[in-house]
């Protein structure tokens, strides 16, 4: 079986370990998340099957939409409510003011992975360093929150929603604005409501269903691969062509005379779907409407090859 499965998954257990049972339940050679989400986060939890871990690194550049709850006034080592207690201060009461600086966040971001994170350091995650006494403070990334939407104010606790791209931590984002407040905040809840075109409404709990029907309710719940990269340009090819690309054929320019297949960017994404199955995942090297069939080099980039 070879897809995508999403998965709701319960606060106080790791990525890693849905990851785990669900392979065991299903009976997969190979199983990956595309994104890891924190142990006390709930949500959306893509889990690529066999042939479908090639696609996890596709998945993993989506946006992501979480719904957080942090907590004005507490400062932790962990940015969340995990960790331990560094400062208490009596937390901003302007509600107008903390919806402002939530808003101030908004955009393309400097952010410094939190010291307790997967981040490598030296071929350690940063949360290794940190538990052996020797917290590692790496140098900020750029990260983009699209927008943040505060939908609740119950001091001292701050409920929002953000957007965001890949690789944003939502507990820096709350430690950050405690500190522009002046009072310090933690992360105290989170739950991913969406990740790229995966919507919780999709994820399915575990423990939801018993272990009788465990294997058959996941395995009807699976997309097809050919199903999953919504936003890739589908390109249908015949057996023959399908077999050679999947022996290390790169397909020719001509493969996209404009007028025969849709306008194409430098950088697009396509997909070579045969009956229904996924043949490979590409790239678009050049515009195909400004592209030269003599003279233009080779336009498509072959990408994942996959087997069906």
């Amino acid at each position: 079986m070879n897809g995508v499965v999403i998965l709701d998954k319960p606060a106080g257990r790791t990525s890693h370990d849905v990851v785990a049972e669900v392979k065991r339940v299903i009976g997969a050679r190979k199983a990956g998340h595309t994104g890891t989400l924190d142990p006390l986060a709930t949500g959306v939890l893509p889990v690529c099957l066999n042939e479908a871990t090639k696609l996890a690194a596709f998945l993993g550049d989506d946006t992501k939409t979480y719904m957080a709850t942090m907590r004005l006034g507490i400062t932790t080592d962990t940015l969340d409510r995990e960790g331990k207690v560094i400062e208490k201060c009596e937390h901003c009461t302007d509600k107008e003011l903390i919806r402002e600086t939530l808003r101030q966040f908004e955009g393309a971001i400097q952010q410094t992975p939190p010291r307790y994170s997967a981040v490598k350091y030296q071929g350690k995650a940063l949360y290794e360093w940190a538990r052996q006494g020797n917290p590692v403070d790496v140098s900020p990334k750029t990260v983009h929150i699209y927008y943040i939407e505060v939908n609740d104010i119950s001091l001292p606790d701050v409920t929002f929603t953000a957007h965001c791209s890949k690789g944003t931590y939502i507990r820096a984002l709350c430690a950050d604005a405690g500190e522009k407040l002046g009072c310090g905040a933690c992360l105290i809840a989170l739950r991913r409501i969406r990740s790229g075109l995966f919507d919780e409404s999709a994820a399915i709990r575990l423990d939801s269903i018993t272990p009788m029907n465990r294997r058959d309710t996941l395995l009807s719940r699976v997309i097809p691969m050919a199903d999953v990269l919504a936003g890739a340009t589908t390109v249908e090819v015949e057996e023959n062509l399908a077999a050679r690309i999947r022996s290390g054929y790169q397909p020719g320019n001509e493969m996209l005379v404009p007028g025969d297949k849709p306008f194409l960017a430098t950088g697009d994404m396509i997909k070579f779907i045969h009956h229904g199955s996924l043949v490979a995942v590409a790239r678009i090297r050049c515009d195909s409407g400004q592209m030269d069939l003599r003279n233009t080099p080779q336009a498509i980039k072959i990408l994942r090859v996959f087997n069906e």
